[in-house]
């Protein structure tokens, strides 16, 4: 623990969650980065509770819960990797799937939080918990970020998108936007998996727009220096869709889901020659 480092309770956490805009009973999907915050005492359990805290009983609170055993990106991986992989192959159970570590502390601790339910998409799927985790994570299997997801559930809700000291650069609803955008030529990647399904193993294949560089849509034709979701959500904000705000050290952002989608479709389709 740094010297500079304040020390972070779950009331004041509650407290500057609220002046920031978080409202009692909405849905919000959550992006942290808790080393931003300070030092949160009671480390990541005491992120979410502040959270269920200030969401109350008719809230829910849902986070980005891609697989950590995910083979999206297998032809990245060394030669041996692979061989591995494809000699034993893990399979993926929305019930034991550990989210992704590079995705933060906050996404797993949600998922193993009581009551929590998974969509069952071992790329795009959320977890959420709370009054209307059940109908977001309704199941998630042929239609990763678009129009029958559980992103665009989060729209249909007017939730709210929280970037909790987390960079603009993650706001996976985006990937949303990428997906029912008028934009023609999207990039998609399709990989097989093993998954647990009533009792049985089956194989499956899944094809989703691509999320990894170089993105779904012809970003390199902008010339742009920096992550494009970056680009997209900055702009957003100095359009007046978001607010900034402090939320212990951390600079966060809080976005209306619906509006910050609109925004980032029209950016595409005026950019990337959406019809």
């Amino acid at each position: 623990m740094g010297s500079q480092r304040q020390a972070i309770g779950r009331a004041r956490l509650g407290d500057e969650l609220r002046r920031l805009g978080l409202r009692e009973g909405a849905s919000v999907m959550l992006h942290t980065r808790m080393s931003a915050l300070g030092w949160v005492v009671g480390g990541s359990e005491t992120v979410v509770r502040a959270l269920l805290d200030v969401l109350g009983p008719d809230g829910t609170l849902m986070a980005y819960a891609s697989w950590e055993g995910h083979v999206y990106d297998a032809g990245d991986w060394p030669p041996e990797h692979r061989a591995a992989y494809l000699a034993e192959p893990p399979v993926f159970d929305p019930a034991t799937a550990a989210v992704d570590p590079d995705y933060g502390r906050i996404p797993e601790r949600v998922r193993t939080w009581p009551g929590a339910r998974h969509s069952g998409h071992p790329e795009a799927g959320v977890v959420a918990i709370g009054a209307r985790a059940d109908w977001l994570c309704q199941p998630h299997d042929d239609d990763g970020y678009g129009a029958r997801s559980p992103f665009a559930r989060l729209v249909q809700a007017r939730g709210q998108v929280l970037m909790l000291g987390a960079p603009l650069d993650t706001v996976t609803l985006l990937h949303h936007a990428e997906a029912i955008a008028n934009v023609p030529s999207k990039r998609t990647a399709t990989y097989r998996i093993p998954v647990a399904r009533d009792g049985e193993v089956v194989e499956r294949d899944y094809t989703d727009i691509l999320t990894g560089p170089p993105g779904a849509l012809e970003y390199e034709r902008l010339g742009f220096e920096e992550d494009e979701f970056a680009v997209i959500a900055r702009e957003a904000l100095a359009a007046g869709t978001g607010v900034r705000g402090r939320v212990g050290q951390a600079e966060c952002h809080l976005f209306a889901a619906d509006d910050l989608t609109r925004f980032a479709v029209s950016w595409m389709e005026e950019r990337l020659g959406g019809g």
